[in-house]
């Protein structure tokens, strides 16, 4: 599977679209919420692991047809989910460190400090200013370590040096991502207990966050906020294919041509053509300042009700403000 995604979601639709074994592999799909449909695959063995080129655990994926829709509910949404897979109530005995990872001077790759700028953070309270804490609170602290090419040091050294000082129960690390599909850039977030590989989806990786390289478990939320170039001219040529066959008798010679066509064959041929002239080419739309600052905002919310799980967002964001 050689696909440029980030999103374990887009692996499995590939298995089923073409046929392939999809054992080990569960999937819920629940559309009941207006606007929303959230996708909830395990993986549960080494087969599906193999087969979906992602580690064994649970991957969460929120699906929103319209951001704006209310920022509330999707925060609650996400809040609940991290809940339900951290399997416990945070309280002031409970640390958790959050990492907004990515280069905060380029705006599709600002989504983690953006989120770590509007979180809740109250881990210095406990010692500086008890009198100021809720006692519905838990201990929360964060860093933005940046990129290597700012800091000189990979991100993954810096949060292995913060741990060893703060000893968190948890780490929550926050990125952008890539998808294989336009419509979900900028309207998808994934939440998954597996940890994250920073950069994996442009080709970029770096070292692994997880329970293995850290010691202690780690949630990965991120949103998908560039596509693929060759992507993109595969799906076009997709649409102007299936235009042209609706517009040519079926019995017609040229239109078993298009029928003929290996819509897989094409794709690798069509990134074979541009890799000279434009190389690993990434998108990201232009609305994109607007959906960073809304999705961080929906994150930052999801983080601070699930880590503080008896204050409201009026009660959080006094807090903040």
């Amino acid at each position: 599977m050689n696909m440029r995604t980030d999103l374990a979601l887009e692996n499995q639709e590939y298995l089923k679209k073409s046929g392939l074994s999809e054992d080990g592999i569960k999937v819920d799909v629940d559309d009941s919420l207006e606007n929303i449909i959230l996708t909830r695959v395990e993986i549960t063995s080494t087969e599906g692991e193999k087969a979906m080129g992602k580690p064994i655990g649970n991957y969460i994926t929120i699906e929103m047809k319209d951001v704006d829709d209310d920022l509330n509910t999707l925060s609650t949404l996400l809040a609940s989910e991290i809940k339900r897979v951290i399997q416990t109530v945070p309280n002031e005995n409970f640390t958790t460190l959050v990492v907004g990872l990515g280069n905060w001077n380029i705006t599709p790759d600002s989504l983690g400090p953006q989120v770590v700028s509007k979180l809740l953070v109250s881990k210095h309270l406990f010692k500086e200013a008890r009198e100021l804490i809720s006692h519905d609170m838990s201990q929360v602290c964060a860093i933005s370590p940046g990129v290597l090419g700012i800091t000189g040091i990979e991100s993954s050294e810096i949060i292995r040096g913060v741990v060893e000082k703060v000893s968190p129960d948890l780490i929550i690390a926050v990125d952008a991502l890539a998808s294989r599909k336009i419509e979900r850039i900028c309207s998808t977030i994934q939440l998954t207990d597996t940890g994250i590989i920073p950069g994996s989806g442009v080709n970029n990786s770096r070292k692994a966050l997880n329970k293995t390289t850290l010691g202690i478990p780690v949630l990965a939320i991120g949103v998908p906020t560039v596509v693929d170039a060759a992507t993109i001219a595969n799906d076009t040529i997709d649409l102007f294919i299936d235009k042209i066959m609706g517009e040519v008798p079926s019995g017609r010679e040229f239109y078993q041509m298009l029928a003929d066509i290996d819509k897989q064959e094409k794709e690798l041929v069509i990134k074979e053509l541009l890799r000279p002239h434009i190389g690993d080419l990434f998108v990201t739309p232009n609305y994109v300042d607007q959906d960073i600052a809304d999705l961080s905002n929906i994150i930052a919310n999801g983080i601070n009700l699930a880590l503080h799980p008896h204050m409201d967002i009026e009660e959080i964001n006094a807090y903040i403000h």
